[in-house]
């Protein structure tokens, strides 16, 4: 392994990084993030002035600019000065840490593996971005670190490509996506907290996508650009799908035969492949119990795996049970239902009975580890091997408390409802 080199100096290129790690040492000044020093700290805010006025400590962010790939994110958190308490999240919010305490001079260590891309394909093609993703952090020139908590506080970050680590990407739409900014999220987000640092999870999915608008804006391309044999792909598909009405369109065709496209320019790229049925609305009857609001979807997806021996995670199912157990009112504290005033620049009531907050998210993406625990051993061993051993498992019929849910809150705010329902 080459020697780390502490960065105190100004970047020289995105190239220096591909070849070699560097270490970032947050107890010595470092730069505002910029075009010319390409790292540093991002969107206006500093740990270390922080630290010399010894005031309250904030959310912040860092960001080193590197080109797509797998990078293995080593931590060390804590403070000589102060105790600390950070949560540790990459790019859209991608949750890594969970908020984690050290006392004053206590240090701990911590790594991950993170997914750095960009919409460039090759060069001749794009991903056909919506406006609004152009400005995400998971499609821009940099990989950023996002340290959250009551008093976060970071002693240094080292940045190493990882050419080998097996990877997971995710396909679907705004319940898979990695929502940009609160209060929305969903699962795809989380499930990077449990697969610790042996799997690196790149999530492709986007609100408002069908499999077929999935497919048309290069998305799966894209993916195949970066495929190694042996990496995942999960595809969660059902919700937009279904206002489709064009000819063609429905369960049983066109449904179907973009799912087969999937199966097979994933296993022509020595990958494997496995479904996750879509998850439900809150749409409750009159006896407490979830509508099916879902139509053939569900169904089709099952069949298809099943004459293509594709493995299936049963989240629709789950999320039924999720919901019901919740009850009524308490599925509210799943989804984006807030009074109005919760949030800056929210002058109305948020009432979103599909998308997820981050507490229901969080819940979700246990549903798809003890899924991934469920799977053929033959084909799952890596993934359920990466499983954190502390993961406890869950059980949709007994959720937990959401008044003991713990999510230190990004300074970056947005209610506009995601596209899709």
């Amino acid at each position: 392994m080459s020697k780390l080199r502490i960065c105190t100096f100004v970047w020289a290129s995105a190239l220096t990084l591909s070849l070699a790690a560097q270490t970032f040492d947050l107890t010595a000044s470092q730069p505002e993030y910029s075009a010319s020093t390409g790292y540093g700290y991002d969107f206006s805010t500093r740990q270390a002035e922080v630290d010399a006025r010894r005031s309250d400590p904030v959310p912040f962010y860092f960001s080193v600019r590197v080109p797509d790939g797998n990078y293995r994110v080593r931590v060390t958190l804590g403070s000589r000065r102060r105790a600390a308490s950070t949560a540790v999240r990459a790019e859209s919010r991608r949750l890594l840490l969970e908020e984690t305490a050290t006392a004053k001079g206590d240090y701990q260590s911590f790594s991950f593996l993170v997914n750095k891309r960009s919409p460039r394909i090759d060069d001749q093609r794009e991903v056909g971005l919506k406006p609004r993703e152009r400005t995400y952090l998971n499609w821009d020139d940099r990989l950023t670190l996002e340290f959250a908590g009551s008093a976060p506080a970071v002693r240094s970050i080292t940045i190493e490509p990882d050419t080998t680590a097996t990877t997971l990407y995710l396909v679907g739409n705004s319940t898979v996506v990695d929502q940009e900014m609160e209060p929305y999220a969903s699962w795809g987000q989380m499930i990077p907290r449990w697969l610790g640092d042996r799997i690196a999870v790149s999530n492709h999915a986007e609100s408002g996508l069908a499999a077929s608008s999935f497919l048309g804006q290069r998305r799966l391309d894209k993916i195949l650009s970066s495929f190694r044999p042996g990496d995942y792909v999960f595809v969660e598909f059902g919700h937009n799908d279904q206002k489709e009405h064009g000819t063609g369109d429905g369960a049983w065709y066109n449904f179907a035969h973009n799912l087969k496209i999937f199966i097979d320019r994933v296993r022509a790229a020595g990958g494997r492949i496995a479904f996750v049925t879509p998850t439900q609305r809150r749409n409750f009857d009159a006896e407490g119990h979830i509508r099916e609001t879902h139509g053939e979807y569900p169904e089709a997806m099952r069949a298809v795996a099943a004459r293509e021996h594709v493995p299936v995670i049963e989240l629709h199912e789950m999320t039924r049970t999720f919901f019901e157990s919740l009850g009524v009112e308490g599925s509210k504290k799943s989804l984006v239902h807030y009074p109005a005033g919760t949030y800056p620049g929210q002058d109305k009531a948020l009432a979103d009975n599909t998308h997820f907050n981050t507490f229901g998210a969080y819940e979700v993406a246990k549903m798809i580890a003890c899924g991934i625990r469920q799977l053929d051993r033959d084909f799952a061993a890596p993934l359920i091997d990466a499983i954190d051993p502390a993961f406890p498992g869950f059980d949709p019929a007994h959720p937990d408390d959401p008044a003991a849910f713990r999510w230190p809150s990004a300074p970056r705010v947005d209610v506009t409802k995601p596209d899709g329902n």
